[in-house]
């Protein structure tokens, strides 16, 4: 510190602008190698030039970015810089492909990839801000990874013209963390200069759209809920058959978000009474679908807000029959999409009874 940092400060205040100048340090602890203290003397090293010669100079920065973040000691494993090579090569890949592919229009999931990339770039630049360039570094490579996974696969394969300006974007927010792998990815797009001097993404919050992304994890959870069931069963099923719930139990969500707004999500007796109230019939099941619905709704509640989720769970018939396709695609069984309003309703276990908003009930055969 007395030595490195001092001089990286005054190089800076005699070259540059005070503009330029640094405005903030980020210090990390002594780095380890392979869980084990680097030590010249027993040889447990390794030189920066031999890592940029065996991994590259963007694997060795990525690597080390990723093992520690503030005064923690980072540890660098062969293993670990081998999954990022791997990682930094498959979004390249990407790249090759979006260059040479013809973009359709529009996709049905453009609105959630817009929205996803809003929020990534929030969370990404506040992580630089405040020096957390681990966390800044994951969410800008595995974040928006993920996020295009879901994308292509929901989109069928086909890229639009946003699935591009996502890419672009991605490019833009990688530059601070594997610099020459960003200007690869810019100029393999065709892009004029430098991608290091365009200007950082800011948030577009007319992009956000926090129904898109609540229906799109609706379409997860559902995916993974069978598939769960999938794995238990002991033959793989033919058909999976979902259940949305009735039209009358969006009065027990309401009620149910209100409770949690008002700190009370363990007093479920309101629940119950409202439930045997309106369905005196389902008096012996209420006690069951008023706690079912206080556990689905507190853990939808922590990243949703209260109007999104009323919204829509209006329109989750709509949401799962969209998906129909895909689900079919994904999983390799058919499905079949059912209110349970619906008359002469094919149930033979029963399912719809257990149907709460946002939470549908499923059977397989």
């Amino acid at each position: 510190v007395p030595n490195h940092l001092t001089f990286y400060i005054f190089n800076h205040v005699a070259i540059f602008d005070e503009k330029l100048w640094p405005r903030g340090i980020g210090v990390n602890g002594m780095v380890n190698i392979e869980g084990e203290k680097m030590s010249k003397s027993r040889g447990n090293f390794i030189p920066l030039k031999e890592a940029i010669r065996r991994y590259g100079a963007d694997v060795t920065r990525a690597t080390l970015l990723l093992a520690a973040e503030d005064l923690d000691d980072p540890d660098w494993r062969e293993r670990n810089a081998m999954e990022v090579r791997n990682m930094i090569n498959q979004f390249l890949r990407i790249v090759r492909e979006i260059a040479s592919a013809k973009p359709i229009e529009k996709s049905a999931v453009d609105s959630w990839l817009m929205s996803r990339l809003q929020r990534r770039i929030e969370n990404i630049t506040e992580w630089m801000e405040r020096l957390k360039t681990r966390k800044a570094f994951h969410d800008a490579l595995y974040g928006l990874y993920n996020d295009w996974r879901w994308y292509v696969r929901r989109a069928g394969g086909s890229i639009s013209k946003v699935g591009k300006e996502f890419i672009e974007t991605w490019i833009k927010l990688l530059a601070p963390f594997i610099p020459f792998t960003a200007e690869e990815a810019w100029s393999i797009l065709g892009k004029n200069g430098f991608v290091s001097v365009e200007r950082w993404p800011t948030p577009r919050k007319e992009l956000i759209d926090a129904e898109a992304e609540l229906a799109e994890e609706l379409i997860m959870r559902l995916m993974e809920d069978v598939r769960s069931i999938i794995n238990v069963v002991k033959e793989k099923p033919r058909k999976a058959y979902i259940y949305v719930a009735s039209s009358w139990k969006r009065g027990l969500l309401e009620r149910t978000l209100s409770l949690l707004r008002e700190g009370r999500g363990r007093e479920m007796g309101e629940l119950i009474r409202w439930i045997i109230s309106t369905k005196p019939e389902l008096k012996k099941i209420a006690a069951n679908l008023a706690r079912l619905q206080i556990e689905s709704t507190s853990s939808l509640i922590q990243s949703h807000r209260p109007e999104s989720l009323m919204a829509i769970a209006g329109r989750e018939l709509e949401i799962y029959k969209s998906a129909e396709d895909f689900l079919t695609n994904e999983l390799g069984i058919e499905f079949e999409i059912h209110s349970e309003d619906e008359k002469n309703l094919y149930d033979p276990k029963r399912k719809a009874l257990s149907a709460l908003p946002l939470r549908p009930g499923i059977y397989v055969e």
